[in-house]
């Protein structure tokens, strides 16, 4: 009897009062969530606001004294040096937003085409010390509207020391024959990773996802779209945004850095044929010269040593040099996590840097000869401007600080206000865009850069031989952990044996980080 009563009690009149309460509390407290993010963006966008206005009113302020400032400097031959060099790069810069400005305004992205014309493709997904969240980008994959029949799916466990294999195990239970599984014995790095998937796909096209990483449903069929359309395409860029921006600041400022970077300045370049790189968070290859290149990518160096970084842009540069055409499809759009820390941040920072300073010379060795037999002229204009960015910098640096040393007040007011105007070609995009005051955060975005990132290219290019993926702190901690900086790292045989004897899909996730 207490056995049939106890049965009913999820049926009873009070049980559900009680789960209808439970859920009305949840919803309560997801709408107080999303009240205070709502306010506490609103106070900060704000903030961004009256800065901007205060900003400008110093400035009208003290007009004359800027003024006077800038007439003192250009006294001197170094002050008159800086000066011209600074009015070369805006002139340059000036010319370049003019004639992207009219490449954005004439790009088009391809549109999806039907099922019968779609060809089989591989998605390779490379993870590392990924965790739940490649579960998640499995599944997004695998929810698109790409047929089933027509799209493999290759996941790589890069020698993972966290529970990544446990929900790859779980992602294969449920996603069955469409998805393939790799575990590498060790981590090798993520170029390697992709060979392994590369080296065992099928079909004529190749899309990399990140782990960490969500696809909407249209992404994957946008994507393969050019390569179906038009045959002297051999890559195509995906649109990132960002997965987090939930998370903090610093994921908010980088989504409107990402906008403008992808939709204005990849769309420009795909114009002319040239997107400079195919982002590592979504691309697309043709897989024929995919595997035609990819002992030369595998095997690449920088000053004697293997290439661990920089992946992306080594492939886009082989598949330039090819003859091909790189485009940017801004109707395949995947969101990704970035840093919510500053340090986090630099290094990753540092990582493209230092890509970018490599490629750019290895792109200098092939954009001047007869690469391809269209027209190369829009790729040669924006490898002058990438290599006038990366070269740049030094001198900015060094004649920036040389002249707040010199009228700290004066220059530091027009550094402020010449970040203002510059971050509202970033914001007024947005603002095209998104119909949406996030723009605002471009504001920050280049206050926080001059002020906080300002020494990362000028470091990355005194140190573009250093090598090394820099985020993978996970791995460092859990080095000094094996090594024997813990009392715990006597039970590590124990754990070893029976890591060993029990099957990793029997395993609870949190053990298996801990093993």
């Amino acid at each position: 009897m207490l056995t049939a009563n106890t049965t009913q009690v999820p049926n009873s009149p009070s049980a559900g009062r009680t789960d209808n309460r439970k859920d009305t509390e949840d919803d309560i407290h997801d709408a107080d969530a999303k009240t205070s993010r709502w306010k506490t963006n609103s106070l900060l966008k704000s903030l961004i606001f009256l800065s901007m206005i205060a900003v400008v009113t110093a400035a009208c302020l003290n007009w004359k004294e800027l003024q006077l400032g800038k007439n003192l400097l250009r006294e001197g031959f170094l002050g008159e040096s800086f000066a011209i060099l600074v009015m070369t790069f805006l002139i340059v810069n000036l010319l370049a937003f003019v004639w992207r400005v009219v490449l954005v305004i004439m790009y088009r992205a391809t549109p999806a085409v039907s099922d019968d014309r779609l060809p089989v493709c591989t998605v390779v997904v490379p993870a590392y010390n990924e965790g739940k969240q490649v579960l998640k980008t499995l599944k997004s994959i695998a929810d698109g509207d790409y047929p089933e029949d027509k799209i493999h799916i290759i996941v790589i466990d890069d020698g993972s020391i966290d529970d990544t294999w446990f929900w790859i195990k779980k992602a294969k239970k449920e996603l069955g024959s469409r998805l393939k599984t790799i575990r590498l014995p060790k981590n090798a790095g993520k170029r390697h990773a992709l060979h392994e998937g590369f080296k065992q796909s099928l079909g004529e096209v190749l899309i990399t996802v990140d782990s960490d990483s969500i696809v909407d449903p249209q992404t994957l069929r946008c994507m393969v779209s050019p390569f179906v359309v038009n045959p002297t395409v051999g890559a195509v860029a995906g649109n990132v945004r960002v997965l987090n921006t939930r998370e903090g600041v610093i994921p908010r400022m980088l989504d409107v850095s990402f906008l403008f970077s992808f939709d204005f300045l990849r769309a420009s370049q795909s114009m002319v044929d040239t997107v400079i790189c195919t982002p590592g968070a979504l691309s697309a290859y043709r897989r024929d010269v995919v595997l035609r290149v990819l002992p030369t990518w595998l095997g690449q160096k920088f000053f004697g040593k293997p290439a661990n970084i920089g992946e992306d842009r080594a492939m886009t540069n082989l598949i330039l040099r090819e003859g091909y055409a790189v485009h940017y499809q801004k109707n395949a759009t995947v969101y990704t996590n970035v840093p919510i820390r500053y340090k986090n941040l630099c290094k990753m920072f540092i990582r493209w840097a230092r890509s970018n300073i490599r490629e750019t010379l290895v792109m200098s060795t092939f954009i001047f000869t007869r690469f391809r037999k269209k027209s190369a002229a829009g790729a040669r204009i924006n490898f002058a401007l990438q290599f006038l960015t990366t070269v740049k910098s030094p001198f900015l640096m060094v004649g920036t600080l040389g002249c707040m040393l010199f009228k700290p007040f004066e220059f530091g007011l027009s550094l402020l206000l010449g970040v203002l105007i510059y971050s509202t070609l970033s914001a007024v995009f947005y603002w095209w865009r998104c119909r949406s005051s996030e723009g605002l955060w471009a504001y920050a975005y280049g206050f926080f850069w001059t002020m906080g990132l300002f020494w990362i290219p000028v470091y990355a290019l005194i140190t573009p031989h250093r090598t090394g993926w820099l985020t993978r702190q996970r791995e460092k901690k859990m080095k000094v952990y094996h090594a024997g900086k813990s009392p715990v790292d006597r039970l590590l045989p124990a754990a070893e044996s029976m890591r060993a004897s029990i099957p990793l899909e029997d395993m609870d996730p949190g053990i298996i980080g801990i093993l």
